[in-house]
């Protein structure tokens, strides 16, 4: 690609992003979803400007790196921890239903084989961080009680979904079971989750004493910059997601996270926040316009009556099998149903197990196709839905403080 006609590309791919992100959020619904709709526009489902590609796909990628940053700073590291078990109950539940069910359905209702059923299973047991964490943003709901419990869920959902995801990958192209490595994967990432955040904090306390020292324009920006990309590339090195590096460093630099060696630096957290929110502003909208421009419409045989069957029965199982995460949890009713909704979207997880299982031949063009139905809807869906539960807990909150 001719460095003149990216930038033209570049520049369409903003505007157009803030342009219908900015119509949406006028018409009351999540900004995302305008930036989606941008994806969608300038994808090949229509305009066929922005094509899946190493370019597009490594910026993309680096703005869902530093959104999952901003939500660790900005997470109540206090209340992450009272949340207690409550994330894993509601990750462990929402990965395995989706799980359970969906593989029986494929394989004994519709005959499919054994890899294409475990392969479409583990698709529905995806939650997108990324799209739920924004769309909670959107609503200003970011820092609620059911965002904590959320994003804990969405974190251990996303670290499953890629133990699980190497696996059936082993499966399908070595048709053997490498349990070995798919441990050792497991024990890595639970390393990094522990000791990143520590090693994180010390050398943002020796970016932050040499940056105080020098007084120099940007430095604090540029150094945290690569700090986060530098945690974000060991994740990927140990088989982890990319993300996981993002959050751990957003941890070690939010406002509580540390102890009597390690002590919490508010002044630090709020200099680096404030600095890299423009970042962040400027990187996210090309993800969430990538992930719209990665469904190809066009795939899709909408005349199949197969696809129709097959699509629609794993869309209830993707509602169900996420939404029941919720009701494991003592919670009032509207959190449980804002618990729920929040894990259902697929997002880009889910096309990367699609993707991945047609690589391997694990999936024909007509499941596959099935498959994207499915994720399209899981992603476009659930911010409409968001939206209404917190319009109607705003309502209900309203008229008994009235009763009062």
């Amino acid at each position: 690609m001719e460095l003149g006609h990216f930038l033209v590309l570049f520049a369409v791919l903003l505007i157009s992003a803030r342009v219908l992100g900015e119509l949406a959020r006028q018409v009351g619904i999540p900004a995302v979803l305008g930036e989606l709709l941008a994806g969608v526009l300038l994808g090949p489902s229509l305009f066929n400007l922005i094509q899946d590609n190493e370019i597009w796909n490594i910026l993309a990628e680096i703005g869902v790196i530093l959104l999952l940053f901003e939500v660790g700073i900005e997470s109540d590291f206090k209340r992450l921890t009272q949340t207690g078990q409550k994330p894993y109950w509601v990750a462990t539940v929402g990965f395995f239903t989706p799980l359970l069910l969906a593989y029986p359905f494929a394989h004994f209702f519709f005959h499919l084989s054994l890899l294409s059923s475990l392969f479409i299973a583990g698709t529905l047991t995806a939650t997108s961080i990324g799209i739920t964490v924004r769309v909670l943003s959107d609503l200003k709901q970011r820092r609620s009680h059911e965002a904590q419990v959320v994003i804990g869920a969405a974190v251990l959902d996303d670290i499953l979904g890629v133990l699980l995801l190497a696996l059936l990958y082993d499966f399908g192209v070595r048709q053997s079971l490498n349990l070995k490595s798919t441990l050792i994967m497991a024990l890595s990432i639970v390393l990094f989750l522990i000791l990143t955040p520590i090693i994180a904090k010390i050398l943002l306390n020796a970016i932050d004493r040499f940056d105080l020292r020098q007084d120099s324009p940007g430095l604090l920006l540029t150094l945290t910059f690569g700090l986060i990309l530098f945690c974000s590339a060991i994740a990927n090195q140990i088989g982890a997601p990319l993300i996981l590096g993002g959050f751990a460093a957003g941890i070690a630099a939010s406002r509580q996270f540390g102890n009597r060696h390690l002590r919490p630096n508010p002044a630090l957290s709020e200099r680096i926040e404030h600095q890299i929110k423009p970042v962040v502003q400027l990187y996210t909208p090309i993800f969430f316009v990538t992930v719209g421009a990665s469904l190809n419409l066009h795939t899709i045989p909408w005349h199949s009556t197969f696809i129709w069957m097959l699509g629609l029965g794993l869309l209830a199982i993707a509602f169900l099998g996420k939404f029941v995460s919720g009701w494991v949890i003592k919670e009032s009713r509207q959190s449980r149903l804002i618990i729920g909704t929040s894990m259902i979207p697929r997002g880009e997880v889910g096309l990367i197990f699609a993707k991945l299982g047609l690589l391997c031949a694990a999936l024909n063009a007509t499941e596959y196709a099935a498959l994207i139905l499915v994720v399209s809807l899981t992603t476009f869906l659930p911010p409409f839905l968001l939206k209404r539960l917190y319009a109607g807990s705003k309502k209900s909150s309203t008229r008994s403080n009235q009763g009062v």
